[in-house]
């Protein structure tokens, strides 16, 4: 699926992809195998529309809460996490947070009672600063660069936009960067990154054997990304619907 090679004059390493008949025809057996799948079909709907819905700050500050959640314990249908995040009315949306004398114990309680990991100090501590620092400004700089994946729909955009996601809130990495605008229906080709994902691609016969705990690394993240938009470009489909596709198999179907 790719070869190394080094780059002319400076001589510095790189990696070129060189995509296989054999493997785009896999990767199109798969989807086709997996295109009634819920998540699926919800995944074209919601993320590839031309242009994607505008965000709502309060649409955004609930998915902000999901995103890292998700991807830090457990998510599979039925479950703690998505019992928590099914829950109506939502216990931490922005007007009930803004309610809130003190919102780190009040947070804290809440997931303690939702039964989460990381109740007592990570996620109510990601919580509170968020809230802050979107209330003191960051929510102004964060709609534009929301507006601008939005309107150009490209993978330079989208990459621009998770980084500065990872540099403005507290919690958030690559892999939560991604899964937060992947919910939000704005990204086609940056797709969050995990164990399942790193699981299919090392069967599949990824050229380089993944570790999901190197996710971490930027550099490590974007060259894995690069190689999967390298084969969803060759086999004529999206990252996003490959994600969906990858993440229901994993739980037959049953994913949403």
């Amino acid at each position: 699926m790719a070869d190394v090679e080094r780059s002319d004059g400076a001589g510095h390493m790189r990696i070129s992809w060189h995509i296989s008949s054999s493997d785009v025809r896999r990767v199109q057996e798969f989807l086709r195998s997996r295109e009634d799948d819920p998540l699926v079909r919800e995944r074209r709907d919601k993320n590839l529309p031309r242009r994607a819905k505008p965000v709502t700050k309060a649409e955004f500050w609930r998915i902000h809460i999901m995103a890292p959640v998700t991807t830090q314990q457990p998510s599979g249908p039925g479950g703690k996490v998505d019992q928590f995040l099914g829950r109506s009315p939502f216990p931490l949306t922005h007007n009930r947070c803004k309610a809130q004398e003190d919102l780190f114990p009040y947070s804290a309680t809440t997931f303690r009672e939702a039964g989460l990991r990381f109740w007592d100090k990570r996620l109510p501590d990601m919580v509170t600063k968020n809230f802050e620092r979107m209330n003191d400004g960051l929510w102004d700089s964060t709609r534009p660069a929301l507006e601008t994946v939005r309107a150009e729909r490209t993978q330079e955009a989208e990459r621009q936009t998770a980084e500065f996601i990872e540099q403005g809130y507290k919690g958030f990495g690559p892999k939560q960067s991604r899964n937060l605008l992947q919910h939000l229906g704005l990204t086609r080709f940056e797709i969050p990154l995990d164990s399942r994902l790193t699981k299919w691609l090392n069967e599949f016969g990824f050229p380089v054997r993944l570790s999901a705990q190197g996710l971490s690394d930027r550099n490590y993240y974007d060259f894995v990304s690069e190689g999967i938009q390298a084969l969803c470009d060759k086999a004529g489909v999206f990252p996003c619907v490959l994600d969906a596709a990858i993440f229901s198999s994993f739980d037959r179907g049953e994913a949403t």
